[in-house]
């Protein structure tokens, strides 16, 4: 039975042709087969493996190899402190995204009276599942169009326990949530089609996901036209978008609310990431 020690070192050659990351890429994938964190693999380079944990590692390793992207061959993947699961059905959480749940959280608890909430395209969830975490008392609508994926998240709220505050629903967009919501939060696709084709991302995760259209706006236009009558008065609209989408992503988001005060905001690194649309109290 090979020891911790060989066993990475067996995984890491087998990764270097395909990443520039093999001996961090061994590390987890091995602390997933063995169930522990990379901590423990770095103290116990002597523990030996099970000849089935050798094979479930050279598995993933073959995986990876043929350019499956580490959070599908692990199952799962991190977001603003949670462990989520994941499948091919699903997109893989970007860290951007976390700039919009921040938006959408700070909102929440300045407005405690405003609970009604709802995750367009919700993916694995994670979104509805950490303002549901977050915040106590929210009551998340969560929408996908995808059958697939609303299971995944519905997965992933049961883990966190907060199944009971969250309703599905498939459709497209907000077609068949009739709201009023005090807040609408969603990270459309918007990676212009062309653009996309190119794109390694498009292979493995689901296109759906990723193509916003010719111009990447496609799905946000519609969006903003659904979100009109079911923004409640004096709610807020937070809209994910590519750094480079900021200007004609609020040109759009003024066309569709033309009363409404309309913003772009940062991410952490500077660029253009969300599209705020903070309605009128009448």
């Amino acid at each position: 039975m090979l020891t911790i020690t060989a066993a990475l070192a067996e995984a890491q050659a087998a990764l270097a042709p395909h990443s520039e990351t093999a001996a961090l890429d061994a590390q987890t994938l091995l602390a997933a087969v063995l169930h522990r964190d990379r901590a423990w693999l770095l103290a116990h380079p002597e523990a030996r493996l099970t000849p089935r944990q050798h094979r479930r590692l050279r598995r993933a390793c073959t995986r990876l190899a043929q350019g499956e992207p580490l959070p599908y061959v692990l199952g799962y993947w991190h977001f603003y402190g949670r462990k989520f699961a994941l499948t091919p059905a699903v997109l893989i959480p970007r860290p951007e995204t976390e700039t919009l749940v921040e938006l959408a959280l700070a909102w929440l608890r300045q407005h405690p009276t405003r609970r009604r909430a709802a995750d367009v395209g919700t993916g694995s969830g994670i979104i509805a599942v950490t303002l549901a975490a977050e915040i106590a008392g929210a009551c998340i609508t969560a929408t996908d169009i995808s059958l697939a994926a609303l299971a995944v998240a519905a997965d992933n709220a049961r883990r966190y326990q907060v199944a009971d505050r969250i309703v599905w629903l498939q459709t497209d967009l907000l077609a068949a949530a009739p709201g009023p919501f005090d807040l609408i939060v969603a990270n459309p696709p918007y990676i212009p089609t062309e653009a996309l084709n190119a794109l390694p991302v498009a292979r493995h995760e689901p296109r759906g996901a990723l193509d916003g259209g010719p111009d990447g706006l496609a799905l946000i236009r519609r969006l903003l036209a659904q979100a009109r009558s079911r923004l409640a008065p004096g709610g807020l609209l937070l809209l994910e978008i590519a750094a480079d989408q900021g200007e004609a992503a609020r040109v759009a988001a003024l066309a569709a609310f033309p009363k409404a005060e309309t913003r772009v905001l940062p991410d952490l690194a500077g660029h253009d990431r969300v599209v705020a649309v903070v309605i009128p109290d009448s």
